[in-house]
C-alpha cells in the first residue's frame, strides 16, 4: 500500500480542482515574510511540519496589540519581539521544512475545539468511508489529536453538540462529498494507495474546512 507522507505534495494536488480547494484554508511555505503577512490577514496562524503526524510541533501563532502568543502543546509563551517569536519557531522546526495555514476558529464543545476524521479504504475497485468521526481536544490544547489526550466522538454525536439537529446530515454529506473527491485526485496522482484519512474542521459559522490528508490515518 503506498504511503505519500508529504503534506504539501497531496494538498498542491487538490488546490488544481475549484471545487475541493475552496474548502482549503490559505497555505504558505514557511518563512517570515509569509507568516507576517498571514498574521495581519487572519486572527491566528498555525505553523506545522511538511512531514510529520500526531500533532507533533504544530503551533498556534496570534498577534496581540503589543506582541505576540504562541500556543505549543499547552503552553502559551508571549513574545514582545518578532526576532524572539521568530528565533522560538526557528528552535522548534530544528530546519525541517514547514508550513503556515490560516487557522480556523472551530466550533467547540465545552470551549474545546472539535475537528472531524473521515476514513476510506478501498475495497476492489471501488473506495468505502469506514467512519466518520469527531475529534474533541484535550482542555487547554488546541490540537485534537488522539495521541494528545483528544477525546473521540461518534461524528454526528459531535455535530449535534455544535450545530441544529436539521444541519447535521449536511456537514455529514459535504465533508464525505468532498473526501470522495479528493479521493478520485489523489488516487490518479498516487496510484496504490489503499486507505485515506481526512482531516475537516467546522467553523464557528458553519464552514467545512479540510486541513490535511493521511494516507496512513491512525
Amino acid at each position: 500500500m503506498r504511503l505519500v507522507a508529504n503534506k504539501w505534495s497531496k494538498t498542491t494536488v487538490l488546490l488544481g480542482h475549484a471545487g475541493v480547494a475552496k474548502h482549503i484554508p490559505n497555505m504558505r511555505r514557511f518563512s517570515a515574510s509569509n507568516l507576517q503577512a498571514m498574521l495581519r490577514q487572519y486572527g491566528f496562524v498555525v505553523a506545522k511540519p511538511i512531514v510529520g503526524t500526531g500533532g507533533s510541533s504544530v503551533v498556534k501563532i496570534q498577534k496581540t496589540g503589543n506582541g505576540y502568543l504562541l500556543h505549543n502543546f499547552g503552553t502559551i509563551r508571549t513574545f514582545r519581539t518578532w526576532k524572539e517569536l521568530f528565533s522560538t519557531l526557528n528552535q522548534i522546526r530544528k530546519n525541517r521544512p514547514f508550513m503556515l495555514q490560516q487557522g480556523i476558529d472551530l466550533a467547540t464543545i465545552d470551549g474545546r475545539p472539535v475537528d472531524y476524521r473521515v476514513k476510506l479504504k478501498k475495497a476492489g475497485r471501488s473506495w468505502v468511508i469506514r467512519a466518520v468521526v469527531g475529534r474533541m481536544a484535550r482542555p487547554g490544547l488546541f490540537v485534537t489529536n488522539i495521541c494528545r489526550g483528544g477525546k473521540l466522538l461518534k461524528g454526528s454525536h459531535a455535530l449535534r453538540r455544535t450545530f441544529s439537529a436539521s444541519l447535521v446530515k449536511s456537514k455529514i454529506d459535504t465533508m464525505c462529498g468532498v473526501a470522495r473527491t479528493c479521493t478520485t485526485l489523489l488516487e490518479s496522482r498516487y496510484p496504490g494507495i489503499g486507505m485515506l484519512g481526512y482531516d475537516f474542521g467546522i467553523d464557528k459559522h458553519g464552514n467545512v474546512w479540510i486541513f490535511e490528508v493521511n494516507t496512513k490515518p491512525h
